[in-house]
């Protein structure tokens, strides 16, 4: 069965169909409200990003070039208790990784801040804005509900003269955290409590990563982003639906900054993944806790995890499109992501034999001390990867799970007075078994029929069942990791008891007995191990001439493409 080409990121932004963003973008163009298209990806660095911050990357980026515009990358660092340089060289390495180009100029919310005081004192000198004494509790009390609306500030009707001499105060470090707030003057009846005074700059004494003790206010993110987007010249401001309701007041913030080319915000639905951990706070309890060795675990969702685990930015790219662009909330299924990497690496990956779970076959037959080479393509769908020698030999290892005393019917692998085919060897068929005192089989006896080997013609007979095995007498021992979902957050992510619901199979060490070359293999190197999945070598753990393999996925699946409509 052929392979299914997935569209790459710039194919289904150029298709026939447009999304719903790339209309509205057409129409602003052809209508002069911009004349070119400037989109940015601004996460907060707080975190890694995860699978859900890649389809923003890449939708933002793929809208900048499928226009001939600009696409920038910008941290907005306006919350420095939670902001880490850590958090900041990940992002950037991230995006290079997934292939948007930034054009290596990297922006920083920090850089505006002088201009975002200014726009602030010019929104106090029209009377829009105001200073408050309220507490963070009272503020949220005199925001009023969903059906009742909000109470005045006392504060709400103080002269512009006394707000701008206390925003100045605020500015100089007069006040305590908490003691005093900057909010806009809008309308605390609105229907939408976003718009009811919200808070433009508090009092918080940080040292920030980038302007050190500067600073002793910091701006809020719903006035900090429209501006810095203004400044920038974003044309189009691309944010996920939870932003829809806080709109209003981004673009509040423009008209007020008076900008002379106002960005435009659109919302997208988020990428939502099943049965998989995305939050960033529930990934911070999990490496907080050392459940996980780090925000670039192999079993996370993280973009630093699926690269680590193996993934490749195209496999990524092609979910993303698989996911699409709408305005409706969704979850995808996390098969078709495992579906995209299987795609993208079955014809590029070399086929190696490694053996997870090794019991002993010796083929009593087979002349002892003869060593023969044999052939073996390096991918049966890609002749231009080429074939190695491997080596053959009376004594070889195979999967347990190959043989079996009592088979079912329609088991077609090896037991007694069975026949089948070696991969890329010979035929052989067993003839007993030996067991340890606990009854387990510890070795397999087989003989061979010299007249099967592989690729001489043979047609006496068939077989229907192939194994792999590697060489007892020069197979090597490397560390394979398996892996499962680490929490089923259909059930919740917590116990009752508040702890997280782990799954204690979410990583499995075994010691593979693998094929020689295995053991050159470099960081990031990808292989199919034949039967056994997808596995890739850790950059971390892996050392020279020893590398750990971490499964990227099985090679079954039961994804289904959808229908196309």
């Amino acid at each position: 069965m052929s392979s299914v080409r997935i569209p790459t990121v710039e194919e289904c932004l150029n298709g026939e169909t447009k999304n719903f963003i790339e209309e509205a973008i057409d129409r602003d163009l052809e209508e002069g409200h911009y004349d070119h298209v400037h989109t940015r990806f601004p996460p907060e660095p707080n975190g890694y990003l995860h699978i859900g911050h890649a389809k923003s990357i890449l939708l933002n980026y793929g809208i900048a070039k499928e226009y001939g515009g600009t696409f920038n990358l910008r941290f907005d660092d306006t919350n420095p208790s939670k902001e880490k340089s850590e958090f900041v060289d990940a992002i950037i390495e991230n995006v290079k990784w997934l292939g948007a180009d930034f054009g290596g100029k990297v922006y920083y919310a920090s850089d505006y801040f002088d201009q975002m005081y200014e726009i602030a004192v010019k929104i106090i000198k029209k009377g829009d804005a105001y200073v408050s004494d309220l507490s963070a509790d009272e503020i949220r009390e005199y925001r009023g509900t969903l059906t009742e609306p909000g109470k005045e500030d006392p504060g709400r009707n103080r002269s512009i003269e006394e707000n701008l001499d206390l925003f100045a105060r605020m500015k100089n470090g007069e006040f305590a955290d908490g003691e005093k707030t900057l909010r806009a003057r809008i309308d605390m009846a609105s229907s939408n409590i976003n718009m009811r005074d919200p808070i433009l700059y508090r009092v918080a004494h940080l040292t920030h990563e980038h302007t050190g003790d500067k600073w002793c206010i910091y701006p809020m993110y719903d006035f900090a982003h429209p501006i810095e987007d203004g400044i920038e010249g974003i044309t189009h401001s691309l944010c996920t639906l939870e932003f829809e309701d806080h709109r209003p007041l981004y673009d509040w913030v423009v008209k007020e900054a008076e900008f002379e080319v106002p960005p435009r915000q659109i919302e997208f639905a988020k990428l939502y993944l099943n049965n998989v951990v995305t939050g960033k706070r529930y990934i911070k309890k999990l490496v907080e806790q050392h459940i996980v060795d780090g925000w670039d675990d192999p079993r996370l969702v993280s973009i630093s995890g699926l690269r680590r685990r193996g993934f490749t930015p195209s496999s990524i790219k092609a979910f993303v499109n698989m996911a699409g662009v709408s305005k409706s909330q969704s979850t995808n299924e996390y098969a078709a992501l495992e579906y995209c990497i299987r795609e993208d690496l079955k014809p590029t990956a070399p086929r190696m034999m490694a053996v997870l779970d090794p019991v002993k076959l010796v083929i009593d037959n087979y002349p002892e001390g003869k060593t023969e080479e044999l052939e073996a393509p390096n991918n049966l769908e890609n002749e231009s990867l080429g074939s190695r020698k491997i080596t053959f030999s009376r004594e070889l290892y195979i999967e347990r799970e190959d043989f079996m005393e009592n088979p079912p019917k329609k088991y077609y692998r090896l037991f007694p007075g069975n026949e089948v085919r070696l991969m890329y060897a010979y035929f052989v068929t067993c003839t007993f078994v030996e067991k340890d005192e606990t009854g387990k089989v510890t070795v397999i006896h087989c003989t061979y029929d010299p007249e099967t080997k592989s690729g001489s013609g043979f047609t006496g007979r068939k077989v229907k069942g192939t194994i792999h095995w590697v060489n007892a007498a020069d197979c090597v021992p490397l560390t394979a990791r398996l892996y499962e979902n680490i929490i089923d957050e259909e059930k919740g992510v917590y116990n009752e008891d508040g702890s997280l619901n782990l799954n204690p199979h979410s990583e499995t060490d075994v010691t593979a007995l693998c094929e020689p070359a295995l053991a050159k293999a470099k960081a990031f190197d990808r292989f199919q191990f034949v039967r056994n999945g997808y596995f890739c070598a850790d950059f971390r753990d892996s050392k020279e001439g020893a590398p750990v393999f971490n499964r990227i996925v099985t090679l079954k699946s039961s994804f289904k493409l959808p229908a196309k409509q």
